[in-house]
């Protein structure tokens, strides 16, 4: 019985140690080599804290003052507590601006989804040349800076010499000649949309794209034999497969659209009549414009809480979703 005791305690493995009982080299290096990733990211990290942080901290605390042009002049601070917020939360015209973002967003997501999601199974389905022509169309689209993009619509909805109008008038509709796009509450917004989803398609298009190839031919050609068509295909078969893709892409194009501030602010300043103004034109508005920059503040800081909130609720989908796969 001691025999076969001695045999089994030889026979198991006995942890490596260095001289003294202290661990061996590679165990050290083992250890160094799991802190690269976070040494690697640490300029960045502190970058952000930096530039973003320390901005966000002196915009929570402009958001407690009273700060206008005599407190400007005189350098006096005047703490206000809660008082911007109450009057924010208490005012009609916040939650007006609230509700007409909401609508805005989810009509511009809603557009940009469906369209992107059409081009990207457009790419997969043409030629080499074909899709890198189309390709390359889309990232000049995607790289064009928003001011530049935003001029050029200007000039193409122009009253007087826009190609809009002109072409709208060799079609037939000669009232269109001379219309003024931004002289109602839904024509600029129609602009505003249209230059937002022409800038925001080539994201969508071309990470569906990307993501359709990971998926397996096998699964299409099950779906063939059976006797799926495309529409089939598409929710049987890429949807359920491109659904994380699906819920990411979504949510980042609604904080892209929340928060989209040059876009609106350019084609018209929230106008006619502060009828276009979305909750960061509108921020800019109560803040630089009236120069009530307390008020300004705690408008922003209100945004960054409902988007905040919205991230929160995209993290509770996507770690049911992971509990559902396990």
């Amino acid at each position: 019985m001691s025999a076969q005791t001695e045999e089994a305690t030889a026979a198991r493995p006995t942890p490596a140690t260095g001289k003294g009982g202290a661990p061996p080299p590679g165990a050290s290096r083992t250890r160094a080599a799991r802190g690269v990733p976070y040494l690697l990211i640490l300029p960045t990290a502190a970058l952000t804290v930096l530039l973003l942080g320390w901005t966000m901290v002196k915009n929570g605390l402009l958001s407690f003052q009273n700060l206008n042009r005599r407190q400007l002049i005189r350098h006096v601070t005047e703490w206000t507590g809660l008082d911007n917020y109450t009057n924010a939360l208490g005012s009609s015209e916040f939650w007006g601006v609230t509700g007409r973002s909401v609508v805005f967003t989810a009509a511009n997501v809603a557009l940009i989804m469906v369209v992107g999601c059409l081009v990207g199974l457009l790419l997969a389905r043409l030629g080499t040349k074909t899709r890198l022509l189309l390709s390359l169309g889309l990232v000049l689209a995607w790289a064009m800076p928003v001011v530049a993009a935003t001029t050029v619509f200007q000039w193409l909805f122009d009253q007087r010499y826009g190609v809009v109008n002109y072409l709208l008038d060799r079609a037939g509709w000669h009232d269109m000649a001379g219309y003024n796009w931004t002289s109602g509450r839904l024509s600029t917004f129609f602009v505003i949309t249209v230059l937002i989803v022409w800038q925001s398609i080539p994201f969508v298009a071309i990470n569906l794209y990307a993501a359709t190839t990971t998926i397996p031919k096998e699964l299409y050609e099950a779906a063939s034999l059976d006797g799926a068509g495309t529409w089939k295909k598409f929710t049987s078969v890429t949807f359920p497969f491109l659904k994380p893709f699906f819920l990411a892409t979504t949510f980042l194009e609604v904080i892209w659209v929340f928060k989209a501030f040059t876009q609106v602010f350019a084609i018209n300043e929230g106008g006619p009549d502060r009828l276009t103004e979305t909750l960061p034109v509108y921020a800019f508005t109560e803040g630089i414009g009236s120069q009530h920059f307390g008020m300004g503040a705690a408008i922003s800081i209100l945004t960054i809480v409902m988007l905040l909130a919205l991230t929160a609720y995209y993290l509770r989908l996507v770690l049911k979703q992971e509990e559902d796969e396990l």
